[in-house]
């Protein structure tokens, strides 16, 4: 029997590839609650490595989800904030977080 489905554009494919993985939902819910610096994101998800954080925001940078400023001080400071399309994800967070907290 011949699938005639066309796999070529799903957009729940496209989504989980910008949202998949073990930790970007849980950053993206962290900084949904305003800018925070590198050490502010790894204290409220303890269980990242410092190495695995980073090659996740740089990700979450790529995709156009977060922002990163860099600010001209000493020492030097860095801040990681949702841009306009990943604060589009706001309510979806949201939504995620009623969901689980209606378990039985």
């Amino acid at each position: 029997m011949e699938n005639n489905l066309n796999h070529s554009y799903c957009p729940a494919i496209e989504t989980i590839a910008l949202l998949g993985g073990r930790w970007k939902v849980i950053i993206l819910h962290v900084l949904s609650k305003g800018a925070r610096r590198f050490g502010e994101i790894n204290v409220r998800i303890p269980a990242i490595s410092r190495k695995v954080l980073t090659e996740q925001l740089r990700e979450l940078e790529t995709d156009g989800l977060i922002s990163r400023k860099e600010y001209k001080e000493l020492p030097p400071r860095v801040e990681y904030a949702l841009t306009e399309y990943g604060e589009s994800l706001c309510p979806l967070l949201a939504y995620i977080s009623a969901w689980n907290n209606e378990k039985v």
